[in-house]
């Protein structure tokens, strides 16, 4: 075990000065380092957030109120430990299968995510709050300052950010309960339900940017964002399928300049700069074709 990783578990009450721990790195994440800690019969994920995450916006805290509030609603693992400053989060490990990107708009998985949408949308509250335009807004000068490879029309992306954001203000909706990033790789079926793992950019926000964030990550087409809003609402408005389409983009948006403050600060081997671009490519395509203006016009009705 690295030694830097026996002085974080050593910050931790649960395993400091244990002998008999079993750690193993659980790969996948692009933000944090994660690992399974197993001892006395019993299994535990470590959460070791990466270097400058506050310039993500990422507040430990919010997370680990977040967590506890969505695993009481038998969404997310429970916290079992949480250390400050460091932000240091452990929960139990949840045993299950993961859902592949191609499977999750199966209808019975589809079902399944939006059940679990669902009930943590319907809680009370969490803490902390999410919008994407006011992130988009919080990373662009952190980009610069950071002399991130930021698109040369860059002043025109956030144009459609504002242009967006004042659409949507024509039907406000009430702030609700919500993941943020809402991948693949952050679900888990335990074979009865969906658990969702990963709440550090959860917050109080708009549902529908939840949806539009799964949708946008897992390359969702028109029949499937409509059979995304059917299992979650039932019935659908044409207003909803505009609102996931423009939520889409903010996704979009904020992925791509998420990347770009990552480019100089993350310290985990990845290619931010094609990350962004292939982000930024998509708004493009989908702010210059035929059906955004219809969007902008049918989110008001």
């Amino acid at each position: 075990m690295p030694r830097s990783l026996d002085t974080v578990l050593n910050r931790i009450p649960l395993f400091a000065g244990r002998a008999d721990l079993r750690v193993t790195p659980l790969s996948g994440g692009i933000t944090n380092h994660n690992y399974k800690i197993e001892m006395s019969g019993e299994a535990y994920v470590l959460r070791v957030g990466g270097n400058d995450t506050n310039l993500l916006g990422i507040d430990r805290r919010v997370e680990y109120g977040c967590t506890l509030a969505a695993s009481r609603a038998g969404v997310a693992p429970e916290p079992v430990a949480f250390v400050e400053p460091e932000g240091y989060l452990v929960t139990r490990f949840i045993s299950g299968a993961g859902v592949p990107a191609e499977a999750v708009s199966r209808p019975v998985i589809l079902r399944k995510i939006a059940q679990s949408v669902r009930r943590y949308h319907a809680l009370p509250g969490f803490p902390g709050e999410f919008s994407p335009f006011r992130v988009v807004e919080s990373y662009y000068p952190t980009a610069r300052e950071l002399q991130a490879p930021l698109p040369s029309n860059m002043e025109w992306f956030l144009s459609v950010s504002g242009e967006i954001e004042k659409a949507l203000l024509k039907a406000p909706a009430g702030p609700v309960p919500c993941h943020n990033d809402l991948l693949n790789g952050n679900f888990i079926d335990d074979g009865n339900a969906i658990r969702i793992l990963d709440w550090e950019y959860a917050g109080m926000g708009d549902r529908f940017f939840d949806l539009g964030n799964f949708a946008a990550q897992h390359g969702f087409g028109e029949a499937q964002d409509e059979a995304l809003l059917r299992e979650y609402f039932g019935e659908v408005a044409p207003a909803q399928r505009a609102r996931l389409a423009l939520m889409k983009i903010m996704s979009d948006m904020r992925e791509a300049m998420w990347a770009m403050v990552q480019v100089n600060v993350s310290q985990i081997e990845f290619d931010y700069v094609g990350y962004g671009a292939k982000y930024f490519q998509r708004i493009e395509a989908a702010v210059k074709g035929e059906e955004y203006r219809e969007w902008l016009r049918e989110v008001g009705s």
